[in-house]
């Protein structure tokens, strides 16, 4: 288990890089670390590894205060995104190179780096040098060399952010697959969210140097709790519509000059509190109704784009000065003369109806109000 505890680091005296971070995380879990750039993901994995040290606060390797150990005494593997592998050594030597440091005899070094090779499906490419390889078989190398030693901790920064996208899909597939077997707990820092999605148990989104939320994947899709990690995760991304929640006759609803949207009953008791304060309400392209017609509690979209995806068609426009994207349902006839016209002329209005799962942000703070729901 490694404990992160109250971890702040300066960068001189008005450069707070990380901001009260609290982790934990469990054997064998493999979490992610997800912000843009400059938010502090890696000075986190950095104060981790002990190649960074916190301005204040601790680390603990299970129960073991390691804030202060050198990255060599932490039984831990990195894997770094530009592969870090020696250009003169052979694939064999610069995944047993660790071994040889540590003392460990040829004969016994080279059957370990073959056996770690095999699991990573490289064993014929271990009497060749790192120019000789694809980028995808190089990194493969790295996490050989990260893996031979058998550490408690798998560290990997960045680690397909110079791949292709058809093979950054094979490499990710490859990690989780690793660390399953190996049951290695494993950090993963990455500003793709797709990557961290698709890999990882538990995602920490950063921002500014703080944790925004830390949670499962599917929670942090529908269940944000605040509008940075409602914005930040999703493709595309959630549309927001600003709004007050107003009261009739014992009914809440969301209120804008362009509709009036009654509000379900299981989130009324989280908004009582902020009748007649402004809001805005969040809601994903694929979770709401479509008609063309004008129906009670639907908002209206005038329509600015339509786009045939293949998989998918998607309805570009605006409710008010705010920007939405909607993907159309499959119940509804892409074929149809209603559908049809919005192709020809790019241009009309449809109505959106709310389905079960959308979120309500205090606009102010940005906070998710209906967020333990």
């Amino acid at each position: 288990m490694i404990r992160v505890e109250n971890i702040r680091k300066e960068f001189g005296k008005d450069a707070v890089a990380l901001d009260d971070i609290n982790l934990q995380i469990e054997d064998s879990e493999f979490i992610a670390l997800l912000g843009p750039s400059g938010c502090g993901k890696s000075t986190t994995l950095n104060c981790i590894a002990g190649l960074l040290e916190p301005t204040s606060g601790h680390i603990y390797f299970d129960d073991k205060d390691v804030t202060d150990l050198p990255p060599k005494d932490r039984n831990i593997g990195m894997v770094f995104q530009s592969y870090a592998l020696y250009p003169h050594m052979k694939v064999i030597d610069n995944i047993a190179f660790s071994l040889k440091q540590r003392g460990m005899k040829k004969e016994e070094r080279y059957q370990k780096a073959r056996e770690i090779a095999q699991m990573l499906q490289i064993e014929q490419y271990l009497d060749r040098r790192p120019s000789e390889l694809s980028g995808g078989q190089q990194q493969r190398v790295s996490m050989a060399r990260a893996l031979v030693k058998n550490p408690k901790f798998l560290l990997l920064e960045e680690p397909m952010s110079n791949l292709d996208a058809r093979l950054k899909i094979e490499i990710r597939d490859e990690i989780r697959r690793i660390q399953r077997k190996t049951k290695v707990t494993a950090i993963l820092v990455t500003h793709d969210q797709e990557e961290a999605m698709s890999m990882a148990d538990k995602i920490a989104i950063l921002d500014k140097g703080k944790i925004q939320q830390f949670d499962a994947p599917q929670v942090l899709y529908k269940n944000p709790r605040n509008l940075f990690v409602a914005h930040f995760m999703g493709n595309p991304p959630m549309n927001f519509i600003d709004a007050a929640i107003t009261e009739n006759a014992g009914k809440l609803y969301l209120t804008s000059e362009y509709f009036q949207v009654i509000i379900h009953d299981d989130m009324k008791r989280f908004l009582k509190d902020s009748i007649n304060k402004e809001v805005v309400l969040g809601v994903r392209s694929h979770q709401v109704d479509v008609s063309f017609e004008k129906k009670e509690s639907y908002i209206p979209v005038e329509v600015s784009m339509t786009e045939n995806l293949g998989k998918e068609i998607m309805i570009s426009g605006y409710v008010g000065k705010a920007f939405v994207r909607i993907t159309l349902p499959e119940k509804i006839d892409a074929e149809s003369a209603e559908m049809k016209n919005l192709f020809v002329q790019q241009e009309g209005t449809i109505y959106i109806g709310l389905n079960s799962t959308y979120n309500i942000f205090d606009k102010e703070s940005g906070l998710n109000l209906t967020y333990s729901i």
